[in-house]
């Protein structure tokens, strides 16, 4: 609509104001003097009328504005046209020959070229109007990702090109960009070329690129570009190599080819024509000072004005001229709010010799710092030049004008120059500091050569009618392949006018002159510099306040164009021609550097793989919009998450060991409050972790916390379901911890140390049935309800987390798709040497028992293997010790006799660890520990050990009791501590065993060192060390009843978890399937019936206190690879089992390097790293007891016992004595809860005795009938009902 107006109003517009019209002048050399001071007056006035509409509409981009633009170039054009036509018909060739004055020849041919002037009216308008179109598309283009949100080209997407390392998002900006903005023009474009080439052909020129080159006034022109550009070849190649090879090192291999091209939209600029904002990924020594004073710049409150006054101290200092008056009331030095403006910077003559302004959308940065000096230099050279005529006010040639503030913005630069400012703290002078300066300006200065090459080269192309427009995007992507050795990112047909994105295309500014400039102004440099008086590398000369260097600035300024390029060139410099060589020799330290970089790495100079081209990232472009894809900012998250989460996860951790150690409601209020706070930051940043897209991220710990991040665990549930969960733990632990057995209201029993006392320490049958089946009934049946709710929750917040149930989220801490099977495997491995174990075991207990209690067809009663869960078998040793007479390792008695106590448990361990060079505990852990059970207050006795993330307070919590099993125990715990110690350094999201397992493995490696006879004669528990057959053989059965009697009870824990989760078991028959598993995987039963009034899943600790259990089960298998790969280290030679790693640095490294990786790798590198092998493996196991195996199966071979418990129904006999120690309102009887005064009648023992021998009659012929269906079946494989 507004251009069928523009129209209308151009009817009456073609006509000249007469004010302006050319008079009458004589066909002489004094007529034209005349016509040429006539002329020169009249275009003051008539450009600054051009000029000022252009300026308003650049400052304010509206349809109004560009009308009046277009009017005043048509005004413009039609004076051009005027004065020119009447040059040409005034004044002849012939007559100008004979002129003495050379100056007014050339100032009549300059305006006898009229350019667009020469185009009749109507195509005069057209061109006009294309022109103010494409500025207009360019200049109003937006990115727009989602509704109501949209990015300019500054400051928002030149941000985003510069500071982003997503490659989605910078992708998506630059093909967004290159769309919103060429496209359009693509149409209009070749009929500008059209209506230019008209225009330049009636001025006498080949096309509008001839014309343009007619500037430099030199017919060798383009050869002298092209050898310039061979003498500067080599530096860019090898800045192109070495830039290459660190963007591969970012993105790697899918997205940078290292014979290829470079992906055009990774290296920080929208046309890649500098690079110096992605200097951080490049910086040559990161450890020496790299010039960005950014940052110091907005401390000291620098604004755009600030900026502009810094430059223009700079120009006065060397002698010239300060700013006039109205360039600061004028100019435009920020972008407004308020309109659309042209952002990019440009500096503006209004030639009227007292108006000259800026516009720039200034940002405080140092980069813009320099485009300051850089304009600034533009209005320096209009003021040394305004009194030439108008015909002379430009630059001796194009590249002149461009090269005046350049080259101060080479003094600005300097670290010198920004320390005398103010900017740079301290100067540094060493190689290193110089490599990292001049990289960056080589990335800003050498990067551009071939861009401000090309650009020219390509319009050339078009002007000649040698590139038609069915070629335009193929011929420039060309071109930007052959010199720049970039390529689009996504494929660009023709139908894309991807040159149309650059300002200078749309906005018809020659290019060339930009190219010319960065050769000039070396060699201005290096002049000013020597008038300067600087001495040294050229690199470092800064020529601020050296008048002599602006003297001769100044002469070359004044001048304009009245004289050819090459004379005032000659007179600076004392050279006519242009000379790549100050360039060289300003950049030859850090071309030295690249070309010895490239040759380390092998570098490939150029791009042999020309046609190379990046796959489309997967899920581009749907991702960018909804995900964050810089991996920078996901770093720039992740830290500012670990620096909130120490203080966060501290301050749980604080409440919840108040709470462990001092058991009470106000401490329970605490951490319930401070585990909301914990889950409240654990879902924000978990939510925020949930907006990256790390696909293409190239740190794999950054993709690795962000998983990590991303599942919320219970933090997922809403706020009403997470008090109830959190309440829910609290409650079961508590219930737990403070259950207590009691024989009558004055004597309870805790289960620590009491219970734990008689079960390891009782012989008598029915007091062992007495703590077991108490403690069953204080804590296990209590829970039973509170876990029914607690599996719904932890199945809610495990599915909001993306897992099939908790069990699931479980099994995916261990990274294994096949987790499950390899754990069966293992088991299958493992299951002989349980199996003889468990027969032997048995023979002795029914030596001990008798017929009535032990079934050696059977499993064996729970509750007789000196355990409350049956878990470990060691406080037996002494009724399955196999030779009585020989050595007997168990320090308990040589502790006490020695005065052990606590303290001097967990010094020794401490001493252990020392001696392999690890760490010390630290003053925290003396100060705070909780190493015995106090006896003011109740607390929660397992022992625990603590990271409180803060790097420094580390803690453990034991009830510890002076017995070997208690010092095995310290070292387990300790042996956490040392892991927390090792990677404390980690991110918080690392400061984790590589899996659940490496945890638990690591004091327990130790373990199996400390344990050795051995070890425990040179720490003074052992008299002697007896190494005999016998000796041995009671060694590792007391191991084999701590580390192989546990390992089914360590699978099976989880495996019945795992199927309440998810709902093979459902909770009417938990205690039925948990009893189904004991037997199964242990061999074992209830020693009186159970039912599903009972819980006893929830009398074990890690039950109620949602304690992943699968961990021990790995970790026995894991701590003998590490024990064998650790004595190896050590330099052992013998049996395994003898092996003491004690005082060994070697094994000390081996493990603390293992340690120090936390979880910032998989589990299967740790585990190479370690043993040499990635995984789980039970040889080294086998290996350790082997002597036991063999002699196992010997001796169970010599009593002609059965493996496993083919009687697998058989329960022991129910006595009079054991009736005693029920529970007073009931007795167990047939599987159903009696009254106890029913069960005093006579009549009912008979009963009793009678139902007993029918059911025997029955089982023994059930047996005999099932047993040849299961003859051929191990019984692992069948699941027991």
């Amino acid at each position: 609509m507004h251009w069928a107006v523009l129209l209308l109003a151009l009817i009456g517009a073609s006509a000249l104001n007469p004010e302006w019209q050319p008079g009458a002048y004589e066909s002489s050399e004094a007529g034209a003097e005349r016509f040429v001071s006539d002329y020169n007056t009249t275009a003051e006035q008539v450009f600054y009328f051009s000029t000022e509409a252009s300026w308003t509409y650049n400052t304010n981009l509206t349809d109004y504005n560009s009308q009046q633009q277009v009017l005043a170039s048509l005004e413009e054009q039609a004076f051009s046209e005027a004065w020119g036509q009447k040059a040409k018909t005034t004044f002849s060739d012939a007559l100008m020959d004979t002129f003495t004055n050379q100056e007014l020849k050339t100032l009549i041919k300059k305006i006898n070229v009229l350019g667009p002037a020469n185009l009749v009216q109507t195509e005069r308008e057209r061109y006009n109007t294309i022109l103010s179109q494409m500025d207009n598309i360019y200049s109003t283009a937006k990115l727009c990702p989602k509704e109501g949100e949209c990015w300019s080209l500054e400051p928002e997407l030149k941000e985003i090109l510069a500071n982003s390392r997503s490659y989605k998002k910078l992708l998506y900006v630059w093909e967004g960009w290159h769309n919103v903005s060429g496209k359009p023009l693509k149409n209009l474009y070749p009929e500008f070329v059209q209506l230019s080439n008209k225009a330049s052909t009636m001025d006498g020129f080949e096309d509008t690129g001839a014309y343009w080159r007619s500037w430099y006034e030199s017919p060798t022109f383009e050869q002298d570009l092209e050898r310039l550009y061979k003498q500067l070849q080599p530096l860019y190649l090898n800045l192109h190599a070495f830039v290459r090879r660190k963007l591969y090192d970012f993105y790697g291999p899918k997205y940078i080819n290292l014979n290829g091209p470079i992906p055009a939209h990774l290296l920080g600029n929208m046309w890649s024509q500098t690079w110096n904002n992605i200097y951080d990924m490049m910086i040559p020594f990161p450890d020496k000072p790299n010039v960005d004073v950014t940052s110091n710049m907005v401390a000291q409150g620098y604004n755009a004005t600030h900026m502009f006054r810094v430059a223009e101290e700079f120009f006065t200092s060397l002698g010239l001229k300060e700013m006039p008056q109205k360039f600061w009331e004028k100019s435009m030095l920020e972008k407004p709010d308020d309109r659309e403006v042209v952002c990019h910077a440009s500096a503006w003559d209004f030639y009227n010799r007292e108006d000259f302004r800026i516009k720039q959308c200034t940002i405080v940065t140092m980069e813009q710092l320099f485009t300051v000096h850089h304009e600034m230099g533009h209005v320096e050279y209009y003021l040394q030049y305004k009194d030439q005529p108008v015909s002379f006010r430009r630059g001796a040639n194009p590249g002149f004008h461009e090269a005046i503030g350049d080259v101060l913005s080479l003094s600005v630069s300097t670290p010198k120059h920004l320390n005398t400012i103010g900017l740079l703290e301290t100067l540094t002078d060493d190689n290193e500091t110089d490599i990292n300066y001049l990289l960056k300006m080589a990335l800003e200065k050498i990067a551009f050569l071939p861009f401000g090459y090309l650009i020219d080269q390509w319009r050339w192309g078009v002007f000649s009618g040698y590139t038609p427009p069915e070629r335009y995007n193929a011929e420039w992507w060309y071109l930007r392949t052959k010199y720049q050795g970039i390529c689009p990112p996504v494929r660009r047909t023709e139908e894309f006018f991807d040159p149309g994105a650059k300002y200078h295309i749309p906005g018809n500014t020659p290019y060339i002159r930009y190219f010319v400039s960065f050769i000039l102004q070396f060699q201005f440099h290096q002049k000013l510099c020597q008038e300067a008086g600087h001495t040294g590398p050229l690199h470092k000369c800064d020529i601020y306040r050296s008048t002599q260097a602006g003297a001769v600035l100044e002469k070359v300024l004044r001048a304009g164009s009245s004289r050819p390029w090459t004379e005032v060139l000659q007179d600076a410099l004392g050279t006519n021609k242009m000379d790549a060589s100050p360039l060289m020799e300003y950049f030859q330290p850090v071309t030295t550097w690249l070309e010895e970089q490239n040759r380390l790495t092998d570098e490939t100079l150029g791009w042999p793989d020309f046609d190379w081209m990046p796959p489309v990232p997967e899920g581009y472009p749907e991702d960018v919009v909804d995900k964050i894809t810089d991996e920078t900012q996901a770093k720039q998250f992740l830290a500012e998450y670990n620096s909130t989460a120490e203080i966060v996860w501290n301050a749980y951790t604080e409440a919840s060991w108040a709470y462990n150690t001092d058991i009470n409601e106000q401490n329970k209020q605490i951490m319930l409050e401070k585990n909301l706070e914990m889950a409240n930051h654990t879902k924000t940043y978990g939510l925020e972790s949930c907006k990256y897209d790390t696909t293409d991220f190239q740190d794999p710990s950054v993709k690795r916390i962000l998983k990590k991040l991303s599942d919320l665990e219970r933090a997922v549930l809403p706020d009403a379901e997470l008090k109830e969960y959190n309440n829910l733990l609290a409650s079961m632990e508590t219930t737990y911890s403070v259950a207590k057995v009691c024989r009558d209201e004055n004597t309870c029993l805790p289960l620590d140390p009491d219970l734990n006392k008689i079960m390891a320490e009782s012989r008598d049958y029915d007091e062992l049935l007495f703590a077991w089946q108490g403690w069953r009934n204080a804590s296990g049946r209590e829970l039973r309800q509170s876990y029914e709710r607690y599996v719904e929750l932890a199945n809610l917040a495990a599915r909001s987390n993306g897992h099939v149930d908790n069990g699931a989220f479980w099994r995916s801490l261990y990274e294994t798709p096949t987790f499950e099977k390899d754990l069966e495997a293992l088991w299958k491995d493992l299951e002989p040497l349980y199996l003889n174990l468990h027969t032997y075991v048995r023979r002795a207990l029914f030596k001990k028992y008798g017929a009535k209690r032990i079934n050696l067809k059977g499993p064996i009663p729970a509750h007789l293997l000196g355990n409350m869960w049956a878990q470990t078998w060691s406080s037996i040793m002494d009724l399955v010790m196999p030779y009585p007479d020989a050595t007997q390792i168990d320090v308990t008695q040589a502790m006490i006799a020695n005065g052990w106590n606590a303290l001097r448990m967990f010094k020794e361990s401490e001493r252990f660890f020392t001696s392999l060079g690890l760490m010390a505990m630290p003053n925290e852990f003396w100060q705070k520990s909780m190493l015995e059970k106090p006896t003011d207050r109740e607390v929660v006795c397992h022992a625990s050990a603590w990271d409180f993330y803060n790097r420094k307070d580390f803690r453990i919590k034991q009830c510890t009791v002076v017995n070997m099993d208690d010092l095995i125990t310290v070292h387990h715990e300790m042996g956490h501590v040392q892991y927390f110690l090792q990677y404390k350094e980690q991110p918080i999201s690392f400061r984790d065993g590589a899996n659940p397992g490496f945890h638990e493995a690591i004091g327990d490696v130790l373990a199996l060192s400390v344990s050795t006879p051995k070890h425990l004669h040179s720490i003074g528990l052992l008299d002697k060390v007896e190494d005999n057959q016998e000796s041995t053989i009671n060694f590792l059965m007391s191991i084999a009843l701590d580390k192989i009697a546990f390992l089914p009870f360590g699978y099976l824990m989880d495996q019945w978890r795992w199927k309440v989760f998810d709902g093979r078991i459902p909770s009417s028959e938990y205690n039925k399937e948990w009893w189904n598993l004991r037997l199964k995987y242990q061999g074992l039963c209830p020693p009186v019936t159970r039912t599903e009034e009972d819980f006893d899943p929830g009398a074990k600790f890690h039950i109620p206190a949602n304690v992943p259990y699968i961990r021990y089960f790995v970790s026995f298998v894991i701590q003998f690879q590490f024990h064998k790969a650790l004595c190896e280290a050590a330099g052992h030679t013998g049996p395994l089992h003898n092996c003491d790693i004690y005082e060994s640095k070697e094994a000390g490294k081996l493990l603390g390097d293992v340690m120090k990786l936390g979880y910032s790798k998989p589990w299967p590198e740790a585990m190479a790293m370690i043993t040499g092998q990635p995984e789980m493996s039970v040889q080294p196991l086998m290996e350790y007891f082997q002597p036991l195996i063999t002699w196992l199966e010997q001796e169970n071979k010599n009593n002609g016992d059965i493996l496993g418990w083919p009687e697998y129904s058989w329960k022991p006999s129910t006595t009079e004595s054991t009736a005693a120690v029920m529970e007073d309102s009931s007795v167990d009887f047939l599987g159903l809860n009696i009254d106890r005064a029913a069960a005093t009648a006579g009549q009912w023992v008979l009963l009793v005795l009678g139902i007993v021998l029918l059911l025997a009659t029955i089982f023994l012929a059930y047996k005999y009938r099932r047993s040849r269906h299961l003859q051929n079946k191990s019984i692992s494989q069948v699941e027991l009902k």
